[in-house]
């Protein structure tokens, strides 16, 4: 079992990438957020007070994003090569991290980023049971057979419970999760076939409306309270476009009747304090766009970051 110190190391692992879909831009952002100040806008925060940081750096990754007209599996090569440097980056990063007392802060990057993260998760603690909590507002859990883009940033949930083509789920060490153990929490936008697969799969579902009512809160939080039994740690996979589109976040994908900030910060809070530690918290999509707010986004971050890795009686 982890250990869930109030003093614990916490590696910010960088993941810049956009290889997973049709346009660039997201593979900027982990430098941006670094650029505003990130790491001490983190480092601020009450419930940080007694943690320690460790910047990482990046996983190599050279183009960060190339056009592939691909219907089934966009940038697939490079995605399979990235995804294992990925994961190295992570073990390397998590082994720097004080044993037990070590978290991961992941900054994406286009979601492929969480499933390469579970992957160095998995390298560096080889028995682990992860618990996951995959918030968005895309479902990503379809595969090359049933993409109607070829987009794999659409695809890194069902990866990581195991699913799709072999090269991707071998790079994502698939599965890292059993699906019963993971949850998709503000999936409001996905192709029928990917829904009707999500259903079957035994992967809990809390949409935006229900997280946002005490019952729905109360809901899934009972949920993590009994998979907090029996998993080792969990894993917050946070794709920024879960948030409400009116908040003028600066994501690649904005969606309206989205989950409102402390909507997202109860649950993610929910998650933190089940039982189990969290041993990593990503934070995806992120891309500047004329007009959106980058430094309320990231300001975002360091709310989420602080609920997912911060002990609940020190956060602000």
């Amino acid at each position: 079992m982890l250990a869930g110190m109030t003093d614990r190391t916490i590696v910010i692992c960088g993941s810049p990438t956009a290889l997973g879909g049709h346009f660039g831009g997201m593979e900027r952002a982990p430098t941006l957020l670094r650029e505003l100040g990130l790491l001490d806008r983190l480092a601020e925060r009450r419930g940080f007070v007694d943690a320690t940081w460790i910047d990482h750096g990046d996983a190599p990754n050279d183009p960060g994003w190339v056009a592939d007209p691909d219907p089934r599996a966009k940038n697939l090569d490079r995605l399979v090569a990235y995804l294992g440097r990925l994961a190295a980056h992570v073990e390397t990063g998590l082994e720097q991290g004080d044993g037990d007392r070590g978290a991961l802060l992941v900054l994406g990057g286009d979601c492929t980023t969480h499933a390469g993260a579970m992957a160095g998760i998995r390298r560096a603690r080889p028995r682990i049971r992860l618990g996951l909590a995959w918030f968005d507002a895309h479902g990503d859990f379809n595969t090359p057979d049933t993409t109607p883009s070829g987009n794999v940033w659409g695809m890194p949930f069902a990866m990581a419970c195991g699913r799709g083509d072999e090269r991707l789920v071998a790079a994502a060490a698939g599965p890292t999760v059993r699906a019963l153990d993971a949850a998709l929490f503000g999936g409001q936008v996905l192709d029928e076939t990917e829904s009707r697969m999500l259903a079957a799969s035994g992967v809990a579902q809390f949409g935006a409306g229900m997280l946002g009512d005490p019952a729905g809160q109360a809901a899934a939080a009972a949920w993590a309270s009994s998979v907090s039994r029996r998993v080792d740690a969990w894993y917050i996979a946070f794709d920024m476009d879960a948030l409400d589109g009116s908040g003028n976040w600066a994501v690649a994908m904005p969606e309206p009747d989205g989950l409102t900030l402390s909507a997202a910060d109860v649950a993610v809070r929910a998650i933190a304090t089940s039982g189990a530690p969290v041993i990593g918290f990503g934070a995806t999509a992120i891309m500047a766009r004329e007009g959106a707010d980058l430094a309320g986004t990231m300001e975002a971050v360091t709310v989420l970051a602080e609920a997912a890795l911060a002990p609940a009686d020190l956060a602000a």
